[in-house]
């Protein structure tokens, strides 16, 4: 199997790179052809969509991964058009050229489609509502890949972070050993969800689900709220040796800590779906952070 994996170098692309290797020819594209460890590859410029289909004819490739993504959800007020452009038209125009060739799209998305007022995690079928222009834009090329009628898999995730780029762990690991006073927000829920385990369960569901297609909610288990999860990290680096000791994070509210984007205050995902499918249940958020903690410190 030959995947053309768009996005390389970002923290989910990277953990593909090392998931997918094992199970296929893999068959990295990037922004401007360079890989972070220095390697060449392809180049996939997402301020062009129109250009995508042609590499996806030139590679050829059986299944295209879409791991590219606009990012920046506060700067996405200021830039729509650049949040458009790659969450969006991108995913279209790769969609078209996936059912041209008559082979899957895998793309993810995120929890910031919804609104963030449900009383119980989200399941894929609950009504979306974005609050940015960001969750807007991620929302569109969910739709643009569906209305294409290319056969695909949609995984929304929520809160990714992972060993490299930036990210809230790195952030709040980096904060800690310079000494800074921490306060992180304690009233928006959802659940960590690190990169490594995205990339694991792509890998699997392409090998031993090839004709699984639609959405699904791809997050580990369990939940807490921003604070909490930065405690627990900072907790657990101490144990670990990445830190002298765990300073202790104080607990604020969303108005206390302004941002120019409303985020949702609860928005925990159901991943029963998924979980049926794979036959057994997705680690706990908690669990999934130890790995990700014990890579940094080897």
């Amino acid at each position: 199997m030959k995947i053309l994996l768009l996005g390389a170098n970002g923290q989910v692309g990277h953990e593909l790179r090392r998931s997918l290797a094992t199970r296929a020819h893999v068959v990295a594209a990037t922004r401007d052809g360079r890989l972070d460890d220095g390697g060449e590859c392809e180049v996939a410029d997402f301020d062009a969509p129109d250009q995508l289909p042609r590499l996806v004819s030139r590679i050829a490739p059986d299944v295209v991964v879409n791991a590219a993504a606009y990012t920046a959800v506060d700067r996405a007020e200021e830039d729509p058009d650049a949040a458009f452009r790659t969450n969006a038209h991108a995913p279209a125009a790769l969609a078209r050229a996936c059912l041209e060739a008559g082979i899957t799209l895998v793309h993810y998305s995120t929890d910031y489609v919804f609104d963030g007022q449900a009383a119980h995690p989200y399941d894929e079928n609950h009504a979306t509502a974005p609050l940015s222009v960001y969750g807007a834009s991620k929302l569109a090329g969910e739709q643009a890949i569906r209305d294409s009628g290319a056969r695909h898999l949609i995984f929304r995730t929520a809160w990714v972070y992972g060993t490299r780029g930036r990210n809230f762990l790195l952030a709040m690991l980096q904060r800690a050993r310079q000494g800074e006073a921490l306060r992180v927000v304690a009233d928006q829920y959802g659940t960590p969800t690190p990169a490594w385990l995205i990339a694991d369960v792509t890998a699997r569901v392409l090998a031993e689900h090839p004709h699984a297609e639609g959405t699904y909610h791809l997050t580990a288990n369990g939940g807490t709220h921003w604070q909490g999860f930065a405690q627990t990290l900072l907790n657990e680096a101490a144990v670990l040796g990445l830190l002298a000791q765990a300073p202790s994070v104080t607990p604020i509210r969303s108005v206390d800590y302004p941002t120019r984007v409303t985020r949702p205050s609860y928005s925990r995902l159901d991943n029963s779906k998924l979980q049926n499918l794979l036959g057994e249940e997705l680690p706990e958020w908690t669990t999934a952070l130890d790995r990700v903690l014990e890579s940094l410190r080897r």
